[in-house]
C-alpha cells in the first residue's frame, strides 16, 4: 500500500491503522484512523482498567 504509517501524536512510536466507516450519501465508506498507542509510557495511552477475578467474569457469586 502507498499509505504511510500512522504516528502516536504524543510519543511518536508507530500504531496501528483501524477501520471504521462514515455514512456519505447513504452509503457507507471505509475511514482508516490512527488506532490507540501502545507504548506504556505515553500520556495518550487509554488507562488499564483492573482485572476482574475469573469468578467475577463467569457471573459466579462468592
Amino acid at each position: 500500500m502507498d499509505r504511510e504509517r500512522a504516528v502516536c501524536p504524543v510519543c511518536g512510536q508507530t500504531v496501528d491503522t483501524v477501520v471504521g466507516r462514515h455514512k456519505t450519501l447513504g452509503a457507507w465508506v471505509p475511514v482508516w484512523r490512527p488506532g490507540p498507542c501502545g507504548n506504556p509510557d505515553c500520556a495518550s495511552r487509554p488507562p488499564q482498567e483492573p482485572e476482574e477475578p475469573a469468578e467475577r467474569r463467569r457471573g459466579q457469586m462468592s
